[in-house]
């Protein structure tokens, strides 16, 4: 089963969400001008506490594009946990998903790890860019956050949604090479030297441990999500990978 089939069927948090999204509220403070067009966007990246290890589809060796070079950061968060966006963000209380977001991870079985809400006017033949994500588990010898991709927002007649998210976890720690140098040398012995004697004296020579250094481990793909959803306003989507998902909401002002 390929990855993007995963995340087209948002099964694995069904039920879960089912009771997470029953009797929402759809209020919330909304900005003193609405301007056509004008939107609130919501967005929850959630992460299930499910062990990689259980996967079925184990996808470490895929080939993975490099993180494209984005204009704008959505969610990015540093090693210390630091939030970066260019984005003004609402308060978590003012979104339509923020009881979602806590049902779930009061749940046990999710972990939230970005909750952003925004206003923003998207008109006809918006052409959005993508605005960069770096949420989770800061993976130490990857250097990087566990994470990590783009969102990206377009409307010709209707909105739409690209996520593309990679789900890292530290690669296994390489084995340290070891090389043995003998230093010292056997002069002095004479023709008449018996062999066993030569071999003694060049096993009593100590020889040095080099210790090389291993090469830096890379980060081992988990999961990921490529996929381009329409959106209709005031309806919650959900686009999901065996262990990562995000939640959108819109709404027309």
């Amino acid at each position: 089963m390929q990855a993007t089939d995963r995340c087209s069927k948002p099964t694995l948090m069904g039920a879960a969400l089912a009771v997470a999204f029953t009797l929402l509220p759809t209020g919330g403070v909304q900005a003193q001008e609405s301007p056509k067009d004008s939107y609130r966007a919501e967005i929850v990246i959630l992460q299930r506490l499910v062990d990689p290890a259980s996967i079925e589809e184990q996808m470490t060796g895929k080939q993975v594009e490099p993180v494209i070079e984005t204009a704008s950061s959505l969610w990015v968060e540093d090693a210390s946990g630091r939030r970066i966006s260019d984005l003004q963000l609402t308060n978590k209380n003012e979104m339509h998903l923020g009881s979602a977001a806590r049902r779930l991870e009061n749940s046990g079985n999710f972990r939230v790890l970005a909750t952003a809400g925004w206003y923003q006017n998207f008109p006809q033949n918006y052409d959005g860019s993508p605005m960069r994500i770096a949420v989770g588990d800061w993976l130490s010898r990857a250097q990087q956050k566990a994470v990590e991709g783009y969102i990206e927002i377009d409307r010709k007649r209707y909105l739409h949604v690209s996520v593309h998210l990679n789900h890292w976890q530290e690669g296994p720690v390489q084995e340290v090479n070891l090389q043995t140098e003998t230093t010292g040398t056997v002069s002095g012995i004479s023709e008449t030297t018996e062999t066993s004697s030569i071999a003694e004296m060049a096993t009593n020579t100590p020889p040095v441990m080099v210790m090389a250094d291993p090469e830096p481990t890379p980060a081992e793909l988990v999961t990921w999500i490529r996929e381009t959803r329409r959106m209709r306003s005031e309806e919650i989507h959900f686009i999901d990978s065996p262990t990562i998902g995000v939640l959108v909401f819109f709404k027309k002002l």
